[in-house]
């Protein structure tokens, strides 16, 4: 599906990506990992054919720098920054479906699942809107349509809880027909969505190992939290995952997504002095 060979990209005297070999074939989701600076975003640029390079680059045997109008309606990209459009939102969409021949209602579809209503907004300026409305149209855009090729940066940076867990579903219902690269700067963000782990580090891959599996994208995980004492700090961080207690802050019930356990561990662990007892149980949960 995807191959680097012997990948070298150079901007003047820096060089950015050292010789880069890595396959990647269909059915993997790939996190690709690593600081600030390591090439993971070169590297895709590069994958997106936005880059002249040395070296080889192929998706489905074909160069995306000279097939580009062949290869990009195959790609669903969520960049980390959103571009500064203004464009509004309902010309954007129709504009992003006849580039790549798709269903302008797909996509409008996904942002509803999401939480987002795209008539509400339609004439609003792309680069008007709130973070996590931009997030939201930008997965809808590269999720709402038939892709081979998923390239996501940070994607779920900011999303609510919620709007988390039905974008996990949603990767789920893809993730046997398509290869998924999702970049971030931090493992345990995105751990849990992937079966297979790069790490870069100066331009060098330094990792490339299969991890467990057993995760299911569209899982949810029923929690009980038993406090010491009732906290206001505690209570304002729990309510924003969709919490709610049944008495005066002492105990706390609420549902999160499997994908999100180590995020969500990471918020407990800030209040380990509170927790009295905490109970995680698994279920799977198929959402329409």
């Amino acid at each position: 599906m995807i191959r680097f060979e012997g990948l070298k990209k150079q901007f003047r005297r820096s060089v950015v990506l050292r010789d880069i070999n890595l396959d990647i074939a269909r059915g993997d989701r790939v996190a690709l990992v690593g600081s600030n600076g390591a090439g993971k975003t070169t590297l895709i640029r590069c994958l997106l054919g936005e880059y002249l390079c040395d070296g080889t680059v192929e998706v489905n045997g074909l160069d995306p720098r000279q097939h580009r109008s062949t290869v990009l309606p195959l790609v669903g990209f969520v960049p980390q920054l959103p571009p500064p459009l203004k464009m509004p939102v309902g010309q954007l969409l129709d504009f992003s479906a006849s580039v790549c021949g798709a269903d302008v209602q797909r996509m409008i579809d996904v942002a509803k699942r999401l939480g987002l209503d795209p008539a509400e907004i339609k004439h609003r300026p792309f680069v008007k809107l709130s973070g996590g409305q931009k997030q939201k149209l930008l997965i809808s855009i590269a999720l709402g349509r038939d892709t081979d090729l998923l390239i996501m940066d940070e994607p779920a940076a900011n999303l609510d809880p919620e709007a988390r867990h039905i974008f996990f579903n949603l990767l789920a219902e893809k993730q046997d027909d398509s290869v998924m690269l999702i970049s971030s700067h931090r493992l345990d963000e995105v751990a849990a969505l992937v079966n297979r782990v790069v790490e870069m580090d100066q331009g060098l891959i330094v990792l490339d190992d299969k991890v467990a599996d057993r995760v299911a994208l569209n899982s949810l995980l029923r929690c009980t939290i038993k406090l010491v004492r009732p906290e206001e700090a505690f209570n304002k961080a729990i309510t924003q995952w969709g919490f709610a207690s049944s008495d005066e802050g002492n105990n706390w019930q609420g549902v999160v997504a499997g994908p999100d356990r180590l995020r969500f561990l990471g918020v407990l662990s800030r209040y380990a002095g509170l927790l009295s007892n905490v109970q995680l149980e698994e279920e799977q949960q198929d959402v329409a």
